[in-house]
């Protein structure tokens, strides 16, 4: 049976990295990057709403504008992302790109026999698709890195209350950037 995780960058005050569309935090630092390359590497699979999957789809192709001194870990995480298994959620898609199955109707259903069935790490990408997740029951453990920015607005982490989580494990991936592991109590 998979672990299912929720893995998202989060400013401070607890907004997730994509505000209108934009990375408004930047760029993540060379560690911050290969973290989620190896992240990705040893998913068995990322859920994804619509709205997080057309973001990510921009992985899809190697892109020329790339510059030179990060082409080499820009094509490896592109790599391992595209051969990722992918299922997006979404009720107005009627097809995905390569590696992706669309999930609709009986949501619920599907992913825990998806969970069930699957061995390894499933993450789930999207902060409302995230929350529909948890409103499920689904999430297994919260993985937050926490980027030193004070957005002020966006799309939270959590979108209510949460029981109280326990905290599995905390890492410095860089001087300014800690990759928080919490589970369901």
């Amino acid at each position: 049976m998979a672990k299912l995780i929720l893995s998202m960058n989060v400013s401070l005050d607890g907004y997730v990295d994509d505000v209108d569309g934009g990375l408004v935090m930047g760029a993540p630092s060379p560690e911050v990057f290969r973290f989620w390359i190896e992240s990705i590497r040893r998913h068995a699979g990322t859920i994804y709403g619509r709205t997080m999957y057309e973001v990510m789809r921009y992985w899809d192709v190697d892109h020329p504008e790339w510059p030179e001194s990060e082409r080499v870990a820009l094509q490896e995480f592109a790599t391992v992302w595209r051969r990722m298994p992918k299922w997006v959620v979404s009720s107005m898609l009627s097809e995905v790109g390569p590696n992706a199955t669309l999930i609709s109707g009986d949501i619920e259903t599907k992913v825990r026999d998806l969970k069930a069935n699957t061995e390894g790490e499933i993450s789930v990408s999207g902060p409302r698709t995230a929350g529909l997740m948890t409103d499920f029951g689904l999430v297994d453990e919260y993985h937050l890195i926490v980027r030193p920015y004070v957005l002020g607005k966006g799309k939270p982490f959590f979108h209510a209350a949460r029981p109280p989580l326990t905290l599995i494990s905390n890492t410095q991936l860089d001087k300014e950037t800690l990759h928080l592991v919490y589970a369901s109590s």
